[in-house]
């Protein structure tokens, strides 16, 4: 085998590795639907546990710490944040995306 070939299996074997780790832990997270986590900021002690479980890696102990609902184009909305907190001071809290108005 030559080397161009011996250093394309490489580079390719190497890069699709890489694309089945991301893919794996994909397929670990689902979406639940459209909607958003929403702290209760007087709760957050800082701990930094939501955002180090963030499969994406929002900073979502950020947003806790602003009392600002996490609105994040990458939000998996997958809960992890919410179930990991150990002070229960994240929530998940449905929208509807397309509601043009209240009736």
């Amino acid at each position: 085998m030559s080397s161009r070939n011996i250093l394309f299996l490489k580079t390719t074997s190497r890069s699709m590795a890489i694309l089945g780790i991301f893919q794996r832990d994909a397929d670990k997270h689902t979406v639940l639907s459209s909607g958003q986590v929403v702290p209760d900021s007087a709760r957050c002690i800082q701990c930094g546990i939501c955002t180090y479980n963030c499969p994406v890696g929002i900073d979502v102990r950020a947003h806790a710490w602003r009392g600002e609902p996490v609105v994040h184009s990458q939000c998996l909305t997958c809960g992890e944040c919410v179930a990991r907190c150990p002070r229960g001071v994240l929530r998940f809290e449905q929208t509807d995306l397309f509601a043009k108005g209240k009736p």
